[in-house]
């Protein structure tokens, strides 16, 4: 009776274990892993060391060469407001967003800045661990020779006579002649570490990229430019208001803006008039001047020239550009004169094809607007519409076409080479047709409906100036050179690393005798074709010296 009972205690048992061991196996089985929260202070590390780390630096630099392109590709507020204007006259529905963006003022945008700063705080974390770590390989000695030199790059083994001790002085003083930092770490070996250089080099041109950025900041933040069209014959008196475009820095004030006096005497414009490739191109361009300190100051003369600047109380005085400015005057029915000025036309190509605007708000009944060429060399018959035939004033003239209504639409500003025909009508002759205006030098042309008259005087040239301070410059200038200095050490230095091991073997020429077995091995950061000379040399340095010869044959 009692076997039954035992069968199923049994029966029992086994279920019971397996349902234990199926629990365990359960308990046992691998789990998701659980990665660790990082929190805002681990982000934060994580994030720093992402921007200063190389591959980012390096990335940033690539991106803010990219971002100026535009400032070549689109005309810039800071070097020609006329351009800037007019391509925004040309370009109605891209240009104001463009404009927007930042695309005519690249590098004082907003998008630039930022790319310029992270490019400067991505260097300064980038150099500062790379110094520390470089202080502390200079002050460290060279690392303890490998067991086994034959594994390195280049090695050699040589047999000498010599004793180990004198061997490795042979070794040492090969060693420090080519410069060598040298450190025994035991009495059979010898460590030598060279082109310390390298790393500095490095260094310093990443230092000198910051200083670059520096200067930059420091020539946005002090510094000043100023740009005006100044015909010949006129004078020009600096003041922060006095100027067709003034771009201070946010931390110049008006006081900081030189009061000098400039008279444009003479600008002297040469082009070459051989026939062939080069005929029409410019060969000189010089502006004569009158300068004063100051109002009322002692004047004297000077030059300014094409990468020749004039240095005035700080300022550099730059000959921009040049152009003409035909000589307009406007009169009403009765006579009286509405507008005389000498307007500068602005060039569009190589032959002085010239775009301007004559702007008389004072006329009456309605405003006039005059916009149309003026034209160097004419071509006479205007086939091809009006065209200049070369950029020397030979044939000047003027053709105008003749507008009248609003001149500033709601009082809105706008420049001053272009013309809003927004609420304007064009002005037809007696034949119904739009009138246009064709006048040589002296000529004066009567307007339809007794509008009045108008008149091309004579022709002047101007000159396109750009003044300006830029107290980063300097700063820029020797950053400049020492990034070139950086970047020459860091290119042609090569680190490296030579070991010297010696070891005491029984020679085989007779009893009582012994040799030295030395071991020369080097390796390099990069590859290096100078390397197995070195330790070839330092090799022959520790060899036997050939014996004296004593026979006379």
């Amino acid at each position: 009776m009692t076997e039954p009972t035992t069968q199923v205690t049994a029966d029992e048992e086994r279920a019971r274990r397996h349902t234990a061991s199926s629990r365990s196996s359960l308990s046992t089985a691998p789990r998701e892993p659980q990665l660790p929260q990082l929190g805002p202070l681990g982000l934060a590390r994580w994030a720093w060391r992402q921007l200063t780390s190389m591959r980012t630096a390096l990335f940033l630099l690539l991106l803010l060469s990219v971002a100026a392109v535009p400032g070549s590709v689109f005309p810039q507020r800071t070097i020609d407001a006329g351009r800037v204007a007019d391509y925004l006259a040309q370009n109605p529905t891209t240009g104001p967003w463009l404009d927007r963006l930042g695309f005519f003022d690249v590098y004082a945008s907003p998008w630039f800045s930022a790319i310029y700063l992270l490019l400067f705080v991505s260097l300064v974390g980038c150099i500062l661990p790379r110094s520390r770590q470089h202080l502390r390989s200079l002050r460290s000695t060279p690392p303890r020779a490998p067991a086994r030199l034959a594994r390195l790059d280049e090695h050699v083994e040589v047999t000498t006579s010599l004793p180990p001790a004198e061997a490795l002085a042979a070794a040492r003083t090969a060693l420090r002649a080519k410069r060598f930092r040298v450190h025994s770490h035991d009495a059979t070996t010898l460590s030598g570490e060279s082109g310390y250089l390298r790393e500095t080099g490095n260094l310093l041109f990443h230092l000198a990229l910051t200083g670059i950025i520096v200067g930059m900041a420091v020539g946005h933040l002090f510094g000043w430019r100023g740009d005006l069209i100044l015909p010949e014959g006129e004078e020009f008196a600096s003041s922060a208001t006095t100027y067709n475009t003034f771009s201070p820095g946010p931390l110049v004030g008006d006081d900081a803006v030189p009061g000098f006096v400039m008279k444009l005497d003479d600008l002297d414009v040469q082009f070459i008039e051989t026939p062939g490739r080069s005929f029409g191109t410019p060969r000189e361009f010089t502006a004569h001047v009158t300068v004063a300190d100051e109002p009322g100051g002692q004047p004297r003369e000077a030059d300014i020239a094409v990468n020749h600047p004039l240095t005035i109380e700080g300022a550099d005085v730059f000959l921009l550009g040049n152009g003409y400015t035909p000589v307009i005057t406007v009169r009403d029915a009765a006579g009286e004169v509405l507008y005389r000025e000498a307007t500068p036309f602005l060039a569009q190509d190589g032959n002085y094809r010239s775009v301007g605007v004559v702007k008389v708000p004072s006329a009456s009944p309605k405003q006039l607007g005059f916009t149309g060429f003026f034209l160097p060399t004419a071509e006479p018959t205007f086939t091809n519409g009006p065209v200049s035939l070369f950029p020397d004033a030979q044939n000047p003239e003027l053709a105008l076409s003749i507008w009248e209504g609003t001149l500033f639409p709601g009082g809105a500003p706008q420049s001053v080479y272009t013309l809003n025909t927004e609420q304007m009508t064009q002005v037809a002759g007696a034949d119904g047709q739009p009138a246009l205006v064709r006048l040589k030098p002296g000529q004066t042309y009567d307007l339809p409906d007794g509008r009045g008259s108008i008149t091309f005087e004579e022709v002047k040239r101007f000159a396109g100036l750009s003044i300006r301070t830029d107290p980063g410059a300097p700063i820029s200038l020797v950053s400049a050179l020492l990034a070139t200095l950086g970047l020459i050490l860091g290119l042609t230095i090569k680190r490296r690393r030579v070991f010297v091991r010696v070891r005491h073997v029984p020679a085989q020429a007779g009893p009582g005798q012994s040799a030295t077995v030395v071991t020369v091995g080097g390796l390099s950061k990069d590859s290096d074709p100078g390397l197995a000379a070195i330790v070839q040399s330092i090799g022959a340095a520790v060899h036997d010296p050939e014996p004296e010869r004593t026979d006379r044959s």
